[in-house]
């Protein structure tokens, strides 16, 4: 195959050892040199490494995305002193010859690929972007143990015979606290745990003193304090990460404020987007090419003429989660972006809300494309934009028509009174 890039190198990363291929012109022409070199993991030895690229005049340097072993081989050739290209590959794509499988091979396969053009880098973003990622992506993390946590507090009630989360709305409310503590330091009377609701608990008084009468116990008591201090602790985790997350989010101020124009989309969604795809929208071309980055548009598997499954890809599973949140946001409000929900939901069924939300949330993600590489706020196009400028009048009347008819009945139609 034609050689694109001269000077190559491939290297496949492990936890402590790396394999590095670099490939470069050889002595006659046509003829193409290689030399395979290994290097343990340590900075200081990556540094090493890096020089002798240099020096050897290496322009592209490929590897695989493993793990988080390739991060420091990656900031350790962005500080290299001469500036290389480096890409960062996904490694389903790059897989190689079954049977010829190992460090070096690997490392070879890569250059050889590299050196023809072959292959295209992941999304890398720049370091103020991936140390917002590196912060909302662990505030998820200590949100989802912080609800782990309330449901292994409700498993240790409900033993004990305490059934206050069927009446509170949930377990942290200041009410359901209060009754918590007080069963904690010993308080047994459903009457006396009943009157420490609060506000509008009040009006449910009568039912407390039955959620409140149970067989807590000792266990139960010592149970309960751990998994409050654990919960009071990733509390307090969360709150000093939003602050931080804040600071860090004040250069991207005006890109969040647009996004957050989008129905479904609060600010601190907003954050986490910026944080997954940044704000320069020059990285992909259309918002189709970020539709599919991030996972969210259809399949495509079409073989012998037939089209199979149409299942969405494997993306960024962190975005496409989020805003598969935002979709069932989206669907309670009376918006274009909620119209559209409430679209799809009728398309799919009754059972459909996930194929419905996922299906809005690849409209969210071409209005964000457009939000950032624009610069603009989002235009709101109306909750009847679906039944007013794209059905027209007569085209609806005729779906409702064949609609009733599918259920079996004869429909005549009569023009309203004046």
């Amino acid at each position: 195959m034609e050689i694109i890039y001269e000077r190559v190198a491939g290297i496949d990363v492990g936890k402590k050892i790396i394999a590095v291929a670099v490939r470069t012109p050889g002595e006659r022409a046509g003829k193409r040199r290689q030399e395979l070199r290994k290097f343990n993991t340590y900075y200081r030895t990556l540094t090493e490494m890096v020089a002798w690229l240099v020096a050897e005049g290496v322009t592209h340097v490929t590897m695989e995305a493993t793990g988080v072993y390739w991060r420091p081989v990656f900031h350790a050739l962005c500080a290299a002193e001469r500036p290389l290209e480096v890409l960062l590959v996904n490694a389903r794509h790059v897989k190689n010859v079954p049977g010829r499988k190992s460090d070096a091979l690997d490392a070879v396969w890569l250059a050889e690929l590299t050196e023809c053009g072959l292959l295209r880098g992941s999304f890398i973003p720049p370091p103020q972007i991936a140390a917002i990622r590196e912060l909302t992506r662990y505030r998820k993390k200590l949100i989802e143990q912080r609800t782990s946590e309330l449901q292994r507090l409700a498993k240790v009630l409900e033993d004990g015979g305490i059934k206050i989360d069927s009446v509170a709305s949930a377990l942290t409310t200041l009410s359901a606290r209060d009754m918590i503590e007080a069963l904690i330091n010993g308080e047994r009377d459903p009457a006396v745990l009943a009157e420490l609701a609060r506000g509008k608990m009040r009006s449910k008084i009568p039912d407390l003193r039955l959620a409140c009468a149970g067989r807590f116990g000792a266990q139960h008591a010592l149970m309960c304090t751990l998994h409050l201090e654990h919960i009071d602790h990733l509390t307090d985790m969360i709150a000093r990460l939003d602050t931080r997350i804040d600071e860090a989010s004040l250069p991207f101020a005006r890109p969040i404020e647009l996004l957050a124009t989008i129905p479904g989309i609060s600010e601190r969604a907003a954050q986490v987007i910026i944080s997954e795809i940044g704000v320069d929208m020059a990285r992909f071309p259309t918002a189709a090419h970020l539709a599919s980055w991030a996972g969210l548009c259809p399949g495509n598997n079409e073989s012998a003429g037939k089209h199979r499954s149409g299942r969405t890809r494997k993306g960024n599973k962190e975005l496409r989660a989020l805003l598969t949140e935002c979709a069932w946001s989206a669907g309670r409000t009376s918006t274009y972006v909620g119209a559209q929900f409430r679209r799809f939901h009728r398309r799919f069924g009754n059972k459909g809300g996930q194929k419905a939300a996922t299906a809005t949330a690849h409209t969210m993600i071409v209005i964000i494309w457009h939000v950032l590489a624009e610069t603009t706020a989002y235009r709101e196009l109306g909750t009847d934009y679906f039944t007013t400028r794209i059905d027209s009048p007569d085209a609806r009347k005729r779906r409702l028509i064949r609609e009733l008819e599918a259920l079996g009945h004869k429909v005549t139609i009569e023009p309203a009174a004046a």
